[in-house]
């Protein structure tokens, strides 16, 4: 059995960080109901390029198109709410509020409700309206300042660190912990997730040095950020990149003497200026050779060295691939999607089901909560519940057709 069985969660979010968190729950066997609009759905559906990442991030879930802007698709949201354990919600400060669904009014039709706001500022404070993406939140946090080499500009990361680590796995945690919670005293509660607050709280090493009187943290200046030689990157002959992180003696030491330069082990630590010379040394003698033959030359040594991949060479790797990291797409349409990365031994996660179409379960979610077909019709000719699945769907739940 799945370890969030019998967990509803109603997900009003869109694009990237609220639909990975859900993601998460429903890999975990959540019920994931994605709620989207009477007109569009979620705006990834219709990005150029964005089909495989729809397809990833909303696996194991069902779509219910409603429109929250009438009364009676609120009355309906009311309903579902009822039975739901989690509410995530994406808008900004203000908007759930207007469309009658914040926590306040549901937390009168379902006192253990769990409610998720995940936004870029939080709920409070001055920038709390403001739009904003991932490189917004990592410039007003401190983290673009200190990625980059030093002189250099602030680098843009390839991974969206505060959208995903900033937002989506502490939006997973509060809710995680907030179940937990529940058992104890019965009571839902409300989750304010600020994506700016997240990667601030990453911050752990820098602000630490800042907070306990050091040098303010630089970049390209610190020990993990690139200015000392055994932790930074380095390129190759060939125009590839080796990452090196012997950051403990022994992996330097083992770096060194496999390097035939015996003489650096000392030099690990050095300050300025005499770090830099260390690192153009090493940079010099790996500019002799080949990525490929850099990490056949290293092979079997305990050093903390490996080669900078590109995606095609991750999932290439024998080790990923021994990993399970990629699996095959369930739609039965080819490709694949990325697997679930938390491996538990009794209770698993898995890739059950496909991404569902707009609206297609719109009729069995609304089925399955009490609605009668009579109900159901009534409110798909008004246009308060829409979708692809249509009366398709509701023919599929009078004939008895599970969820996927």
């Amino acid at each position: 059995m799945l370890p969030l069985a019998g967990i509803r969660v109603l997900d009003l979010s869109r694009l990237l960080p609220g639909p990975y968190c859900s993601m998460v729950l429903a890999d975990f066997g959540a019920d994931v109901i994605k709620v989207e609009d009477t007109d569009h759905g979620d705006y990834m559906r219709e990005m150029p390029g964005m089909a495989g990442a729809f397809a990833s991030l909303n696996r194991n879930k069902r779509s219910l198109a409603l429109n929250l802007k009438e009364r009676a698709g609120q009355e309906v949201f009311y309903r579902l709410a009822q039975t739901a354990d989690v509410v995530l919600e994406g808008f900004r400060p203000g908007v759930a509020a207007r469309l009658g669904i914040d926590y306040p009014t549901l937390q009168k039709h379902n006192p253990r409700l769990i409610y998720c706001s995940l936004t870029g500022y939080g709920q409070t404070g001055p920038r709390s309206g403001r739009a904003g993406h991932d490189i917004n939140y990592m410039a007003l946090a401190g983290a673009l300042d200190l990625t980059g080499d030093a002189g250099g500009p602030p680098v843009v990361p390839g991974v969206q660190v505060a959208d995903l680590g900033g937002g989506a796995m502490w939006a997973l945690a509060g809710i995680l912990v907030a179940l937990l919670a529940r058992q104890q005293t019965g009571e839902g509660q409300h989750i304010d997730v600020a994506m700016l607050d997240g990667v601030i709280g990453w911050q752990v090493l820098a602000a630490s040095a800042l907070f306990t009187g050091g040098a303010l943290p630089g970049r390209g200046t610190g020990v993990l950020n690139g200015s000392y030689a055994c932790y930074r990157i380095y390129q190759t002959s060939d125009g590839g990149y080796l990452s090196l992180g012997a950051l403990e003696p022994k992996f330097w030491a083992a770096f060194c003497q496999r390097l035939g330069r015996p003489d650096l082990i000392a030099r690990q630590f050095v300050p300025a200026p005499g770090q830099g010379e260390v690192v153009a040394e090493v940079q010099r003698i790996l500019l002799t050779g080949t990525r490929q033959h850099w990490v056949d030359f290293f092979a079997g040594v305990d050093c903390c060295l490996e080669p900078v991949l590109n995606l095609a060479e991750v999932f290439a790797d024998g080790h990923v691939q021994a990993r399970g990291m990629e699996v095959a797409n369930p739609a039965g349409t080819g490709g694949s999607l990325l697997a679930v990365p938390v491996k538990l031994s009794a209770t698993p996660g898995a890739v059950r089901s496909p991404a569902p179409g707009w609206g297609e379960d719109s009729a069995y979610v609304l089925a399955a909560a009490g609605f009668s077909s009579e109900e159901i019709t009534a409110l798909q000719e008004g246009g308060v519940v829409g979708g692809a699945g249509g009366r398709a769907g509701l023919a599929g739940v009078l004939n008895g057709r599970s969820p996927t």
